[in-house]
């Protein structure tokens, strides 16, 4: 067999730095990256959106299974219990934390569903090959947004996580057991890493569409934020002919949204860091943990890597993203051109891995589902849990409104 030939890709913008460079033409399984600040501009993988669709296939039947039959059986003293994936919310809601438990029954049910919803008919309609007319093209290019939008959200293999450390502080108190839905969920949470794997949103884009309108070829032009989709400086205000988004320059009040964030944010962690976030109560006796004596909980329990886990993500990272966001708003403000590709990358990093910190919150709506047998034991979600969900919320959308540009643009400022 004859391999790919190389396809020519033509300009492209950077969206971490904002450089609008042309890109040779691209082998097949090959990675085009920015010349300047490293970001990964494009992935050709022939077949990807095709794997990928059969990927998202694979975890809609996995779905079914994985939300409606028992991820564990909890048996004490006699008495028996489980839990389906939206039993944590509903037993939040029945706690008194509404709000607690509709975020928890957003991430772990309601965005996943979605997510398939948008994406598998765009990945379907994307493959059929036709030419697609401009009525189509908008409407398909805004679904696709949506699921791209939604993914953060959908907190599948998260919750696999927390589920994990739930199964093993529940183990020292009782006799636990993986239900069929709990197989079925750990095979949802791998399908979903496996479509994240293959496809590349890029490539989808290039397929609803041109990946640049006349005018972009030379000059100062702008990328759309929610497709690439370039455009010539001229025309920013207009909505991208793409997926509908306004075409700006940078995203509009990026620097006050993300420091209004991020200082939120910050207040919250320290009342995170003081309060419980849940208790466990032992024949009538309250015994009220904070995220630190959790940690310390499964080393004394000998679960090392699990307790490693559980600080990186539950303290060491929300603290990481608070700061670097911290640093990047300082850097901007006081025009510093030093250190920007560290600034770069650690943005990267604070994007990729903010979704990671909600591991303690599923763990207690699992905790507050199962342990509940009366006056010999139960679980109780705390006011620190609300705190510390409330923390990673806004550090993901401080990280999603921030645009890592503004850094580069100080750069370039500068060099004038």
């Amino acid at each position: 067999m004859n391999p790919a030939p190389a396809e020519r890709m033509g300009r492209i913008y950077c969206p971490d730095c904002g450089l609008a460079q042309t890109l040779p033409p691209l082998p097949a399984h090959s990675v085009a990256e920015c010349g300047r600040c490293g970001a990964v501009l494009l992935r050709r993988i022939p077949g990807g959106a095709g794997a990928a669709l059969a990927l998202a296939l694979a975890a809609a039947l996995l779905l079914l299974p994985a939300n409606l039959e028992p991820l564990m059986v909890v048996r004490f003293e006699g008495a028996e219990r489980y839990n389906l994936t939206a039993t944590g919310a509903w037993a939040l809601w029945n706690d008194g934390y509404p709000g607690l438990g509709t975020l928890v029954g957003l991430f772990s049910v309601a965005a996943p569903i979605l997510w398939l919803a948008a994406l598998l008919p765009s990945l379907t309609l994307v493959l059929r090959g036709r030419r697609l007319s401009d009525g189509t093209r908008s409407w398909l290019g805004w679904l696709f947004r949506q699921s791209l939008r939604l993914r953060p959200w959908a907190m599948t293999e998260v919750y696999l996580l927390g589920s994990v450390v739930a199964y093993t502080r529940v183990r020292d108190v009782a006799q636990v057991e993986i239900g069929f839905g709990g197989w079925a969920f750990l095979a949802f949470a791998l399908t979903v890493l496996a479509v994240d794997a293959v496809l590349d949103p890029r490539a989808v884009w290039r397929a609803i569409g041109p990946g640049s309108v006349a005018g972009s070829e030379t000059g100062d032009v702008i990328d759309c934020h929610g497709c690439g989709l370039m455009a010539p400086l001229t025309v920013e205000g207009a909505r991208c002919p793409r997926c509908g988004t306004a075409l700006h320059w940078r995203r509009p009040d990026a620097f006050n949204r993300t420091a209004a964030l991020t200082a939120a944010a910050f207040f919250l962690y320290i009342l995170t860091n003081i309060l419980p976030i849940l208790s466990i109560v032992r024949f009538g006796r309250d015994e009220p943990s904070t995220i630190f004596a959790g940690v310390r909980e499964l080393i004394q329990l000998g679960l090392w890597p699990l307790a490693a886990i559980v600080f990186v993500a539950s303290i060491a990272v929300p603290l990481i993203k608070l700061s670097g966001l911290t640093w990047f708003l300082l850097a901007i403000r006081r025009g510093f051109t030093r250190q920007v590709m560290l600034r770069t990358r650690l943005y990267r990093f604070i994007e990729g891995i903010g979704r990671w910190s909600n591991i303690d919150v599923f763990m207690i709506s699992i905790l507050t589902a199962l342990v509940q047998f009366g006056s010999l034991t139960r679980v109780e979600a705390k006011p620190g849990a609300v705190a510390f969900a409330a923390v990673v919320v806004l550090t993901m959308l401080a990280s999603r409104s921030f645009d890592a540009r503004l850094m580069w643009d100080v750069v370039e400022g500068s060099d004038e």
